[in-house]
């Protein structure tokens, strides 16, 4: 029998165990985002040994170079997960490779995840797609999506031109929809993520706090212009064409901020940047929380701080909740 029509239906409560816990495997619900060609078993490994959730990318395009990185990553025995990003898939080639590798966590982006859905979950495979808007994380969780991952204007990467922060699109899908959400854009410590929790969320994403992270495969150039840049050091381009990102502050990122548009060609140089540290070769891709990193750490350090940071904080807002105290 449903609620009398003068009553209103009780919100749903919290549920008392982590849902995204529930579905990797990591100790803590801090999962490093899927960078092309970073993130794969170097920097993944790390973030999952120190309890965090590594993720492997397919970005890149290279088939097997990243199927191979999958099966050596698979060998370690840590809980990781594996990026599909739709758009950028030549073939069903990774879909099918991952289905079959015994993957129990995958990251969709990029387009819509509706045919990818089905294969996967029949494999067993949880399922969280990154949306950059309500409607999409409305589209998402009726076609059957397990969790989402909230992205917001703040984060580097690729991103909707129409740009929403983490803050305001964070509350505006918890309002509507029930699945776990990791918020992804702007957080890159224990206070971000406490804000994020405090929106709704059940885990955080983090990117560029990872790509400078001391077991990145980075050069140093690149973790150092992060270190070095302000909360001001990034810009928004390309807002009027696709693909549009954010990036670092560079000669060349400003040549295409003051033109408008950015050529075809712009990320042919983008391995340069990330090894050989030629900071100019291609737009390097970094969040705005570039401006709050001020030094490298190792992965161990960043889950270790980020976590205590977050009880702490949680601590103390409990603390005056209970005293009915605004402090």
């Amino acid at each position: 029998m449903g609620a009398p029509k003068n009553q209103e239906t009780p919100p749903k409560t919290t549920p008392a165990t982590n849902r995204v816990l529930a579905h990797t495997g990591a100790r803590y619900p801090i999962i490093q985002a899927p960078m092309g060609w970073i993130a794969r078993t170097q920097l993944a490994s790390a973030v999952s040994r120190a309890g965090g959730l590594g993720i492997i990318e397919t970005s890149s395009g290279e088939t097997a170079n990243c199927q191979a990185e999958i099966t050596k990553m698979s060998a370690l025995g840590l809980p990781f997960g594996v990026n599909l990003p739709i758009r950028f898939l030549k073939d069903d080639a990774m879909l099918r490779f991952v289905c079959a590798s015994g993957v129990k966590f995958v990251t969709t982006s990029a387009g819509s995840p509706a045919k990818f859905i089905a294969p996967l979950k029949d494999a067993g495979i949880t399922v969280y797609h990154a949306v950059p808007t309500v409607d999409a994380a409305l589209k998402c969780v009726d076609a059957g999506i397990d969790g989402l991952v909230v992205e917001g204007g703040e984060g580097g990467g690729f991103k909707n031109p129409e740009e929403v922060s983490t803050l305001v699109l964070l509350q505006a899908i918890r309002a509507k929809v029930d699945v776990p959400l990791v918020a992804a854009g702007g957080i890159c410590d224990g206070r971000g993520m406490a804000a994020a929790f405090a929106l709704g969320a059940e885990a955080v994403q983090m990117g560029t706090r990872f790509v400078s992270c001391a077991e990145s495969p980075v050069h140093a150039n690149y973790k150092n212009a992060i270190v070095d840049a302000g909360v001001t050091g990034t810009w928004m381009l390309n807002t009027k064409a696709s693909p549009c990102i954010r990036a670092l502050k560079s000669q060349r990122t400003q040549a295409i901020h003051e033109a408008g548009l950015m050529p075809a060609d712009s990320f042919a140089g983008i391995q340069r940047v990330y090894f050989d540290g030629d900071m100019e070769a291609a737009p390097a891709l970094a969040g705005q929380t570039a401006g709050l990193i001020d030094s490298i750490k190792t992965a161990q350090q960043i889950i270790e701080e980020t976590v205590a940071e977050f009880f702490a904080i949680s601590q103390r807002m409990g603390e005056l909740a209970a005293a009915r105290s605004f402090g």
